[in-house]
Order: structure tokens, then sequence, then C-alpha cells
């Protein structure tokens, strides 16, 4: 499982045209599912991203988790992250179908839900818009 995590000050996504979700100062997470995952990956990177200390503190350190400093979740499934680019036209075959990524992607969302945390999502295999104001920029990516 692959998420790229960027600290920022709002997210939305937007489909046909309408705003689907939005946050404010928090993480936008693109999630990847690689054909090889399992449940117990997923909640691994949910542990793993809500208590990712990116968040400065008073010394201006990354030390503040989420949770403290009162961060919201964006989470957008992004099966592209497990793109092959050894030749010009990216292949997918090591992006997990739906019927294993969807399942496994709103696992993510729950247990992220579960630790508190208020969490927006996109449409699963929608043509979505998203747009970010990046905090620092941050940008983590996570590989479990």
């Amino acid at each position: 499982m692959r998420a790229v995590i960027t600290r920022v000050l709002s997210a939305s996504v937007t489909i046909d045209g309408k705003e689907y979700s939005r946050i404010d100062k928090g993480f936008l997470v693109l999630l990847g599912v690689h054909v090889d995952d399992t449940q117990e990956k997923a909640k691994k990177i949910a542990d793993k991203i809500c208590g990712l200390r990116i968040f400065e503190d008073e010394n201006g350190k990354m030390n503040i988790s989420p949770k403290d400093a009162g961060a919201q979740l964006l989470i957008v499934s992004q099966f592209t992250l497990y793109a092959d680019c050894s030749s010009r036209r990216p292949g997918f075959t090591e992006a997990a179908r739906p019927e294993i990524s969807e399942p496994l992607y709103e696992l993510v969302v729950s247990e992220c839900r579960d630790r508190g945390f208020e969490v927006g999502t996109g449409v699963f295999g929608a043509d979505m818009k998203v747009e970010s104001v990046n905090d620092g920029p941050v940008t983590i990516v996570l590989d479990i």
C-alpha cells in the first residue's frame, strides 16, 4: 500500500463540477493499493497516517501529530501510484483491481475515522478534480 501525504492548509475534491468534499488544515492523502495488499496492511498504513508527526511545534520542529494539531484528512484513491513507467506508456498491473482495492481503501478511511478524525473522501473510480493549498510544502511517501 502506498500513500502520498501532503500537509495542507485546505484541500477539496470536485466531481462533475460540484464540490464533493473539503477539509481545512490537515493531510491530503493519495492512496494506492497494490495487488498484494491485505487488510493488515490497510490497518497499518491508517495507523501511520494518523500518527505521522509532521506539524511544527513551538520550536519549528516537525513534532506534532495530526490529532494534536486538530487536523482533518482527505483520502483519495489513486491507482496510478503503482504505475510502471519503464516505457513511455505507463502500465498498471501492480495496482489492485477495484474488487480488491475499493474495500481496502474503505477500510483505511474507516480506520482513520475510528481514531477520531474527520475524513473527507472522493468517489472511488470517479473522475475527480483535486485541489490543495500545500503547507510548507511538506510531502511524505509511505510504503507499507
